[in-house]
């Protein structure tokens, strides 16, 4: 078997994944044919696969139609330049956050600053933001057992640290009161009873996507914790939905101390997060 006949076996499961309405069907025909033949997708032109291949395949093929979503099959996700284990129980991170990562690497902080990820998952956001700021203390918050059980495994060759804890709780992280240079958060913050993509709704844990009936019950507690926990000139960001950053914008200004709350996009041109500055 050739390098032309795996083009040929991509091209069928492009069509039968575009067939099932998968949103980029030969991407992920292509990164499924790399993850069976443990290589990277720029290098497939160099692989000649045997039945086995084809077989192992075809089968996550026939699963990705099912629109079990692709980083379950692979069992990881891309974040920025970090790689971090995903599966059932865990949200999975979207191109879409890495907005606000960059936004977050933009800001002037302190040599070793204190950063906290709220409502972190798989530590995605942690993790990304200690590979650029190493000297970092980083503090991931998650009250989910099986996120958490993926960001143990994520964070093992980090120091970043592991809170199990409701970002509502009274007092949370009251030792940090003040002295936080960066917070961010990608809470859940859809409204209850959206329509969403097969992908999500049967498989992200509605704990971590849902956000009350308008989608700012958890976002709401967030800017009330950074209110408290920020230093003089910290900054923070939040995501919101699609439809809230009106509201994301007037939560930050009726909490009060902050400035500069600003309604940000992402590279899609949709709006994304909102971003403040806890006053002097």
């Amino acid at each position: 078997m050739r390098t032309g006949r795996l083009r040929d076996v991509i091209d069928a499961a492009t069509e039968t994944l575009a067939a099932a309405g998968v949103g980029s069907p030969r991407v992920d025909a292509e990164l499924l044919a790399a993850h069976v033949a443990g290589t990277d997708r720029g290098r497939l032109a160099l692989i000649e696969p045997g039945a086995d291949f084809v077989e192992r395949y075809e089968l996550l093929v026939a699963r990705r139609a099912e629109r079990v979503p692709l980083q379950h099959l692979t069992g990881t996700a891309a974040f920025g330049e970090v790689t971090v284990a995903v599966g059932p129980g865990v949200f999975i991170p979207r191109p879409e956050t890495e907005s606000l990562l960059e936004w977050a690497l933009a800001q002037p902080l302190s040599p070793i600053p204190v950063v906290v990820d709220l409502c972190t998952g798989s530590a995605a956001l942690a993790i990304a933001l200690w590979h650029h700021r190493p000297a970092a203390r980083v503090i991931a918050v998650d009250d989910s057992d099986e996120a958490l059980a993926y960001a143990r495994h994520n964070v093992a060759d980090t120091s970043v640290e592991l809170v199990r804890a409701d970002v509502s709780a009274a007092g949370l992280l009251g030792e940090l009161d003040g002295t936080v240079d960066l917070l961010v958060a990608n809470p859940p913050y859809i409204p209850d009873g959206a329509e969403l993509e097969p992908e999500v709704a049967e498989h992200d844990p509605a704990h971590a996507l849902f956000g009350g009936d308008d989608g700012m019950v958890v976002i709401a507690a967030i800017i009330g914790l950074a209110a408290r926990l920020l230093r003089p000139g910290g900054c923070c960001a939040v995501e919101h939905d699609d439809s809230t950053s009106e509201r994301t914008v007037e939560a930050f200004t009726r909490a009060g101390g902050f400035v500069e709350v600003t309604a940000r996009h992402d590279l899609t041109g949709r709006p994304r997060f909102v971003t403040a500055v806890r006053g002097g």
